[in-house]
């Protein structure tokens, strides 16, 4: 009887264990994971390097920072880390600088997490106030600690000369920052946007092109004709006709093109010095992503707003008919479904941790 009572008492213990060991191997997997891709996106930015080997246009790693803590929270931080600190042992003067360095990487985007999610941030982006925290703290702002840390550990350990702060810093900055506002939308996207069941094809068709343009685009771009302006129709096209879902991806694609103009000196770089490249290049990527970002969460706005006015008015005009018939029952909520006649677009998922309203800080 003793044993029996034991088995059953202990039974419920070992399911806890159980599912406690799950968790954590679960959290040890994403760990491992974000690691991995943080090393090889980095390896894919570090073959447009600039500066000493580590400091390029696009920094692909912040943006899948970001998207991986906005996404799976901040359990993941350590995966962050262990990235940073591979890429650049093998870049770093010395251990010491090395692990400022990783240290810094972690830091901006543990930074940019806790102000988006301050701010309700929701992974949607599908409202104007997401595209701008994105924009200025998750981007702007968060990034100031990597690239300030990095540089100033770099001249610490006299490797960088007291002329060349600033202009590293300011590359530096602008990197990760792009990164953040072009590499994180698509990760978004890619996480929250499901597959329409009943798109009419002139929709499908309409993607397709919109693929093969900026694929020809691209062409364009790393030719010998200074055609970046052509981009700017591409990115405003997706926006209106597929929002964040057609615009993240166009966005990024055309930044890469210019990043491969300009280290090729081709088109709009060739003949330019090192500081003139940098200012069109990083000008033409932040006016892309700020198009994409801000014009499609406007548009996303607008619809949003749109089918709740055509809710509001069936359900007014059902009120009228059944006035005029004389018919006083209470009426129940408007539950006609919705038609689906878009592309790809982004709906709200169960997130890994529940978003903090105004209300529920206070």
């Amino acid at each position: 009887m003793a044993s029996g009572r034991g088995g059953h008492g202990g039974r419920p213990m070992a399911v806890v264990r159980h599912q406690e060991l799950r968790r954590n191997g679960q959290a040890a997997l994403e760990i491992c994971a974000i690691a991995a891709l943080y090393y090889g996106s980095a390896k894919l930015g570090l073959l447009q390097q600039l500066v000493r080997g580590q400091v390029t246009p696009l920094w692909p790693p912040s943006g899948l920072a970001v998207a991986s803590l906005v996404l799976r929270g901040p359990r993941v931080w350590p995966g962050i880390a262990i990235g940073a600190f591979l890429v650049n042992i093998s870049l770093g003067p010395s251990l010491p600088a090395v692990l400022a360095i990783a240290v810094g990487n972690t830091l901006a985007p543990v930074c940019s997490y806790l102000l988006l999610r301050r701010t309700g941030f929701r992974a949607e982006l599908d409202r104007l106030r997401d595209a701008f925290a994105l924009i200025f703290l998750g981007a702007f702002t968060g990034m100031l600690v990597s690239a300030t840390t990095g540089s100033g550990t770099l001249a610490l350990a006299g490797v960088l000369k007291t002329g060349d702060f600033w202009p590293t810093w300011s590359v530096w900055w602008t990197g990760d920052a792009m990164g953040v506002l072009v590499v994180t939308p698509v990760l978004l996207v890619l996480h929250e946007t499901q597959w329409p069941k009943h798109a009419p094809a002139y929709r499908w068709a309409e993607g397709l092109l919109l693929l093969v343009a900026t694929t020809g685009l691209g062409f364009l771009l790393t030719g010998h004709t200074p055609l970046l302006f052509l981009g700017f129709p591409l990115l405003i096209w997706a926006a209106f006709r597929f929002q964040l879902a057609g615009a993240a991806p166009c966005a990024l694609a055309v930044s890469t093109f210019a990043i491969i103009a300009g280290a090729e000196r081709s088109g709009p770089f060739a003949g330019r010095d090192l500081f003139t490249e940098m200012i069109t290049l990083q000008a033409f990527n932040g006016s892309a992503a700020l198009t994409a970002l801000l014009l499609s969460a406007v548009i996303s706005e607008r619809n949003q707003t749109q089918r709740e006015i055509a809710r509001a008015c069936r359900q007014l005009a059902r009120m009228a008919a059944r006035i005029a018939t004389g018919d006083h029952r209470q009426m129940l909520p408007d539950t006609e479904p919705e038609q689906e006649d878009d592309p790809p677009q982004t709906r709200k998922r169960p997130s890994p941790h529940p978003e903090k309203t105004t209300s529920d800080r206070q």
